[in-house]
């Protein structure tokens, strides 16, 4: 599906990212979460063909990306400025698949059974602006979802929204993954949101940005956001990424050892801490 080798680049002089290889399996949802200035979302606009790389290698589905791919969809965090006001959600959501060379009527349907799949029926005769922002989102998500595309790629989309509608957003991608099959890579630089959401959590450390760890979740596929949360995988898992991107691990993560679930990546196994109730975000 998604193979990511050697990618690099850099700014001017100033180096963001350095050797960084992933890869990402079809129909999987692989976090990827680390401290600010990290490279995360240079890394996404690389793997999304918005810009070239400086040295390696981007391949989607055995097609090196130079460009934006055709199957391939973006889902921002600032949702307001995707959106084109003047448009109805209906078209709004529609409005990529005229890339697909798709009719009037096919567009509308499409737009009608995505915009249906986040719970959003009954507003596609009305424009952005009448909703919130909650629901603004879900209408990118929906717009997304519509291109049908092979990978989803998200930026902190949920960055803009406040905590309760954030959960209800976690869980609408959860659901569109089972229902839908599609592979999805997600930014965020909230800990308890790449444990909850992912199939795997990919830790990067910065100056410059590269992979410090990667971690399989080993919770099952049906999540809650109070049984899941209190369960303790999920705690252990929450502890074990948020001493990693805090540099709290030890030097053997800082080199890019992929963590094994238990260990860290640096064979100091993480205890099962009790559970503050408080979201793990990532500052400074």
């Amino acid at each position: 599906m998604l193979e990511v080798t050697g990618l690099g680049h850099a700014y001017g002089g100033h180096r963001v990212l350095q050797g960084m290889d992933l890869r990402v399996g079809e129909g999987k949802l692989v976090t990827i979460v680390g401290p600010s200035g990290c490279g995360k979302s240079t890394m996404l606009r690389c793997i999304a063909g918005l810009m070239a790389p400086s040295e390696g290698k981007v391949v989607l589905n055995g097609a090196p990306i130079d460009g934006v791919p055709d199957d391939l969809a973006v889902v921002f965090q600032d949702y307001s400025r995707s959106l084109m006001p003047w448009l109805t959600v209906r078209d709004n959501v529609g409005l990529p698949l005229r890339r697909r060379g798709l009719g009037r009527s096919e567009r509308r349907a499409r737009a009608a059974e995505a915009l249906e799949s986040v719970g959003l029926k009954d507003a596609a005769g009305k424009f952005p602006w009448q909703l919130s922002g909650g629901m603004q989102q879900r209408v990118s998500i929906a717009r997304a979802l519509a291109y049908r595309p092979s990978l989803m790629l998200m930026d902190e989309p949920f960055g803009s929204v406040d905590a309760q509608t954030r959960e209800d957003l976690e869980d609408l991608v959860l659901q569109v993954h089972r229902s839908q099959g599609v592979t999805i890579l997600l930014v965020t630089h909230d800990i308890d949101e790449s444990v909850y959401l992912g199939d795997r959590v990919v830790v990067l450390a910065r100056d410059p940005g590269r992979i410090r760890a990667e971690l399989p979740v080993g919770l099952p596929a049906d999540r809650d956001q109070i049984a899941t949360r209190s369960d303790p995988e999920f705690v252990r898992l929450r502890a074990e990424v948020g001493r990693l991107v805090r540099g709290a691990a030890g030097n053997g993560a800082a080199d890019g050892t992929a963590g094994t679930g238990g260990t860290g990546g640096t064979g100091e196994r993480v205890g099962a801490a009790p559970h503050s109730g408080a979201r793990g975000t990532v500052k400074g």
